[in-house]
């Protein structure tokens, strides 16, 4: 989450025309808080007796439609999937933004799957940056499936605090980190560890999945924590006696949840974001289209955002490089 130094958060004071504040922690501090009617306990008991409910059938294989949260599926080893998505919001007072995140994802075993991103965003009156890039580990550790299938993740992430792709909720992230302009927030350097606890379960043609994150920038600070949780279903589990592409078995609708649960000195959902996001997916041949609006639960939040997406699956990738240096 941004932290700008004290001779930086004056600009944005003075553009939201916040002038009764005498410095400039008080100043974010009562941003941060400016309305934030908490409903994050209520959510956050709302949606773990969702999960209890769902629990009894819960859980197909494949590629679900989540955008933010993983299960424990895995890039075929060999293959490369190339994915483009984007992120459309405004915070409240501020301008509207477009961020795009452009994914490489590679099987390099059937337990290992790593991935490279490139992130920017552009921002209405400001400027188009690019905000940075991450490298991505995720590794299964249960080969069969089971009941709970575990995966651990390892993140680690170059990128700038004009950062808007919201690829993970954490700490006490708020739509007003977005009211930074971007000239003053691309200065903020960040280098951070991620790491993320995956557990997913498929059972009769659903799939329940939820990640425990744990982030940290390695220049100092403490550990920020948050959630990822989806659920998701084929809209058909019969395949068509004909191949279409309107079948409904070539569509997968779910809903994801997440938000931020404090930091290692104050975990809570208190004053966090939480956001709800109903998804659905649409498979045409080897590529995947994805579209996903979100909601906020808090004051804290973003209050409506729109996730978008296009993934392609070049399959045999590694095999075909390999030829290339025979």
């Amino acid at each position: 989450m941004f932290r700008p130094s004290p001779n930086r958060c004056r600009p944005v004071a003075t553009r939201l025309q916040l002038l009764q504040y005498g410095n400039c922690t008080a100043f974010y501090r009562d941003l941060g808080k400016a309305k934030r009617g908490d409903m994050g306990s209520r959510f956050l008991t709302v949606f773990l007796l969702f999960c209890w409910v769902m629990g009894a059938g819960v859980a197909a294989a494949g590629e679900r439609p989540y955008f933010l949260t993983y299960d424990h599926t895995m890039e075929e080893p060999g293959n490369l999937e190339v994915e483009a998505s984007g992120l459309a919001g405004s915070p409240q007072g501020g301008n509207g933004f477009v961020s795009g995140l452009t994914e490489f994802e590679y099987g390099a075993k059937g337990w290992w799957t790593t991935e490279f991103y490139l992130d920017g965003q552009t921002t209405a009156n400001e400027s188009t940056i690019f905000t940075g890039y991450r490298w991505e580990n995720r590794f299964r550790m249960l080969m069969h499936e089971h009941l709970i299938n575990p995966v651990l993740y390892v993140e680690y992430e170059d990128i700038n605090a004009a950062d808007k792709t919201l690829k993970e909720v954490v700490g006490f992230d708020s739509q007003y980190d977005g009211l930074v302009p971007n000239n003053i927030a691309r200065a903020d350097h960040k280098r951070e560890l991620e790491t993320k606890l995956i557990l997913s379960s498929n059972l009769n043609g659903w799939n329940l999945a939820g990640n425990f994150i744990a982030e940290k920038n390695l220049a100092g600070g403490g550990w920020e924590f948050g959630y990822a949780a989806a659920v998701s279903r084929p809209l058909s589990l019969l395949a068509s006696a004909q191949e279409c592409t309107l079948c409904r078995e070539n569509f997968q609708a779910g809903v994801e949840f997440y938000g931020g649960l404090g930091t290692v000195d104050k975990l809570t959902v208190h004053g966090t974001s939480q956001y709800i996001a109903p998804v659905i997916s649409w498979a045409i041949g080897d590529s995947i289209w994805k579209i996903e609006p979100t909601f906020g639960m808090t004051s804290s939040s973003y209050q409506v955002m729109l996730r978008f997406g296009m993934q392609y699956e070049i399959k045999g990738f590694g095999r075909k490089v390999a030829k290339l240096f025979r």
